[in-house]
Formats: structure tokens, C-alpha cells, sequence
């Protein structure tokens, strides 16, 4: 998984795989999910991403149980 802020057009992407995208999706108002040629969720990316987080440059990671 990665995960990006673009400062500049304040976009947090959330990258799940790195298969192509094939489709996207605007869910909710600013919130695009992307998809691969199967239908499974790829990446998501919020936009306006300053205003919808409390930090965008800030990213906090935890496990919580065994990994898979």
C-alpha cells in the first residue's frame, strides 16, 4: 500500500495495488474510487484532501493482530 499528499492540488491518494486502473468512481462529493478490469478497488484518492482530513502530511500505521 502507498500513500501520497500532492500539496499543490491537495489530492491524498490511497493506493492499494498496483494493477492498472480500469475504472473510477466519485462515490461521495470528492471521494474518487478506483477500480481494476475486475471490479476490485485499486486506489482511492480524496480530494480537496486539506480540507476533509485533520492532517493530510500526517500518517499514522498500526497492526492490530496477526498479518496475513
Amino acid at each position: 500500500m502507498k500513500v501520497t499528499y500532492d500539496a499543490e492540488v491537495d489530492i491524498l491518494r490511497l493506493i492499494f495495488s498496483s494493477v492498472p486502473v480500469e475504472e473510477s468512481d466519485e462515490d461521495k462529493p470528492g471521494v474518487i474510487l478506483d477500480y481494476d478490469k475486475d471490479g476490485n478497488l485499486v486506489g482511492m484518492e480524496i480530494l480537496d484532501a486539506s480540507k476533509r482530513t485533520e492532517n493530510p502530511l500526517a500518517v499514522e500505521y498500526a497492526v492490530v493482530g496477526k498479518a496475513a
